[in-house]
Order: C-alpha cells, then sequence, then structure tokens
C-alpha cells in the first residue's frame, strides 16, 4: 500500500504530538498509509554512540523510507530560524535519491514548532522547503479556505502549520493547531494517491 512518510526530529515532544495529528489526517484517507519516522540526535562522538532503534516513540527513517513515499510530511523544531541539525544531517546523506530522480514530482509539505511565538517558524518552514526542492518535489501548503488559518491566535501559517510551545517544555497543541494538522495530513494523503497523471506529461507541439 502506497504511505505517506512523516519524517521528523523532535526534541521535546510538541513535534512528535503535531506529527501523530498529520497521521490522523493521513489515515482519513482509504488506499493509503502514514509511516511515522524520527532521525537521531547528532553527538559531538566520533562514533556512532545511538542506539539502532529508538527507546520509544517512531522509528528512525532510512533512506528507503524515504525514496518509496508517494508523499513526505517533514518537521523540525526551529533552531535560530532554521530546521534542526538532525534533520538537516538526515537530508545532506539522500545524496543518492537526488542523483536517481527518486523523489521527483512527489507532493511534501512540512511542520514547526517553536518555543517563543515570533522565533522564527516561517524562516525555518521555509528552510526545510529548500532540500525539497533541489529533490524536484512538489510543495504544498496551506489555503486560507481552511477556517483556522485565520482564526489561529498561536501557531499555523501558509507554509505549513506550526506550533507555539511557550516555553521549553512541550505543551498541548491548541485546537487550530491540531485542525491545521489534520487537514494538512489528508489533503497529502489525496494528492499523493492521485500521483503524477499521464496528461501532465508536457508534449512537443509545432506552435
Amino acid at each position: 500500500m502506497p504511505y505517506v512518510l512523516i519524517l521528523y526530529y523532535s526534541r521535546t515532544g510538541s513535534v512528535a504530538a503535531m506529527a501523530q495529528q498529520l497521521a490522523r489526517g493521513v489515515r482519513r484517507v482509504q488506499g493509503i498509509e502514514a509511516r511515522l519516522r524520527t532521525v537521531p540526535p547528532v553527538s559531538a562522538d566520533t562514533q556512532a554512540s545511538e542506539p539502532a532503534v529508538p527507546a520509544d516513540g517512531a522509528p528512525y527513517a532510512t533512506l528507503d523510507d524515504l525514496r518509496h513515499c508517494a508523499g513526505l510530511l517533514l518537521g523540525s523544531p526551529t533552531r535560530f530560524g532554521n530546521m534542526a541539525a538532525p534533520l538537516k544531517y538526515f537530508l545532506d546523506s539522500t545524496s543518492g535519491l537526488w542523483v536517481n530522480g527518486d523523489l521527483i514530482d512527489k507532493p511534501a509539505a512540512v511542520f514547526t514548532s517553536t518555543s517563543t511565538l515570533h522565533g522564527g517558524q516561517e524562516s525555518t518552514l521555509l528552510s526545510m522547503m529548500l532540500p525539497l526542492l533541489h529533490h524536484g518535489m512538489v510543495l504544498m501548503g496551506q489555503p486560507y479556505s481552511e477556517p483556522a488559518l485565520t482564526h489561529t491566535r498561536s501557531g499555523g501559517t501558509p507554509y505549513g502549520p506550526s506550533h507555539w510551545a511557550e516555553g521549553t517544555e512541550a505543551t498541548t497543541l491548541s485546537e487550530h493547531e491540531t485542525t491545521l494538522c489534520q487537514t494538512l495530513g489528508q489533503r497529502m494523503a489525496l494528492w499523493a494517491l492521485r500521483g503524477p497523471r499521464a496528461d501532465d506529461t508536457p508534449t512537443a507541439s509545432g506552435d
């Protein structure tokens, strides 16, 4: 069965909570699965020190998880207006997928959590889009036809779902933040099932 890969890094649990709500949205659509995967922290050690399987939460992602996905939801906390190093480290290892064009035309979207309301949510989301564009993926945002995007008083952007954690500890997602995650997950699932259509391929003309 095709699946949407929900790939994320979470330090305190807020991004992981968003990933769970995105997965709920994906599961509203029949014929496609949600696959949750995370990445290990980056260590200053010269040798790998993390176990091969995390003690709890989602399994660690492999390149094959990314290669075979029908769509991608990519999540990270904000680190000075940028994605977190562990997620960047994983994406830096995907050059083989880029060479083969494995991700071209697949839909992708991004999500984030910050401890301060104006702590770089939008710049983080934009930074996460850059490697996806290099892979030839088709980026998906959140349209303002979703009322929660206008009514939210915490997280939520047209670039992708966000959460305001209000500090260094994980906090509960607001009603609007939860809605935005679920609706994007559902939208992603529908587009992932659609796939590139034969009639989308440009053809030469005599004009």
